[in-house]
């Protein structure tokens, strides 16, 4: 395949560069960088350094691609104007998530500007809408944070125990890649170092995601989004708060959960007697596509805790990207995906 990779300067760009370059069906890059055009992509993304001879070029050159990543910021709104230029398409950008106009009106603070299109973009998350994605044109890739959020929770809510009427309570510690490459003045080292810094209390952009997915043809359920920086470079971990119908004892939702994830190969659940790593951690995952998720059941009534970990730019976004090309164009859904991850 010939695979194109607009936005290829940034971090998620990196990461689908270096997933791609290990990909066994892939035999051409192109990496689109307006600002980086004609330098290596070594320039950009030193841990690529020797994997070829790679160099960025202007986005005029990415053409003629059987696939088409799109790794540019939210609200850019270039899909229309790009599309044509790759057979199957998949945008990171928040830009084709949400399915209702109004929903990204209010989310976003402004109306899409081509609301038309949004039906024609499957949310892109292969363990929700796999069957979805197989032979799909249009992709879009999901927010790291509603991925985590997801991920923790959609066990329970397959299995309808949730009680809907009322909300679940996410809290999600994220690490400083979630910015993006450009600084500012919260991602500055003295600023950041040893931050735990609650900087999206609520409003989260991600929630519409979350209560869009979740709802599973039945009533949305409200879902509250709280997100904390805390001094990691990579990873979401995402601890939900949600009341079930009736008590559960941590034996019933291993049963919930081995019966949705005992067979997808990018979920593990993690839930240990003894040690540190009891729950999941996002320091495992660096780098990798795995999801972990946890659980706990309070001895106290009907509440459940439900934790996701994830690295943010890989199951968080290129990862999931690379996953979702895999299911669309009927390829090993594991194929250039197979790192496990590093401990220490």
């Amino acid at each position: 395949m010939k695979v194109g990779v607009v936005g290829a300067g940034g971090y998620a760009g990196g990461e689908l560069l270096r997933l791609l370059l290990g990909h066994p069906e892939v035999r051409e890059i192109v990496a689109g960088s307006e600002s980086l055009a004609g330098k290596p992509v070594s320039a950009a993304h030193p841990n690529l350094r020797r994997r070829g001879e790679l160099a960025f070029v202007p986005y005029a050159a990415v053409e003629g691609c059987d696939v088409l990543f799109l790794s540019l910021p939210n609200g850019a709104h270039r899909a229309k104007e790009l599309e044509g230029r790759g057979k199957v398409v998949i945008d990171l950008s928040s830009d084709h998530r949400l399915r209702d106009p109004n929903d990204y009106a209010r989310w976003y603070g402004a109306p899409h500007p081509d609301p038309a299109s949004l039906g024609r973009w499957v949310y892109g998350i292969p363990e929700l809408h796999r069957a979805e994605i197989a032979g799909a044109a249009r992709i879009a890739g999901a927010g790291c944070n509603a991925t985590a959020t997801i991920l923790a929770l959609l066990p329970l809510f397959a299995a309808d125990v949730v009680d809907r009427t009322r909300p679940v309570v996410v809290e999600c510690k994220v690490g400083s890649s979630e910015g993006g490459r450009e600084p500012s003045e919260d991602s500055h080292h003295p600023e950041r170092v040893g931050a735990v810094r609650s900087f999206k209390p609520v409003g989260h952009r991600h929630t519409a995601e979350a209560e869009q997915e979740l709802a599973l043809g039945g009533a949305r359920p409200r879902v509250d989004l709280s997100v904390t920086a805390v001094e990691l470079v990579r990873g979401v971990l995402a601890t939900a708060h949600v009341y079930v119908k009736a008590p559960l004892e941590d034996r019933d939702l291993w049963k919930i959960y081995r019966a949705r994830y005992g067979a997808e190969p990018f979920v593990r659940i993690v839930k240990e007697r003894t040690g540190i790593f009891r729950y999941p951690e996002p320091k495992l995952l660096a780098g990798t596509n795995f999801a972990d998720v946890g659980f706990a059941a309070d001895p106290r009534g009907e509440r459940v805790v439900a934790l996701c970990a994830i690295d943010n730019l890989v199951k968080g976004a290129a990862g999931n990207g690379v996953q979702a090309m895999n299911v669309a164009l009927g390829l090993d859904e594991t194929a250039g995906l197979g790192f496990a991850g590093l401990h220490p």
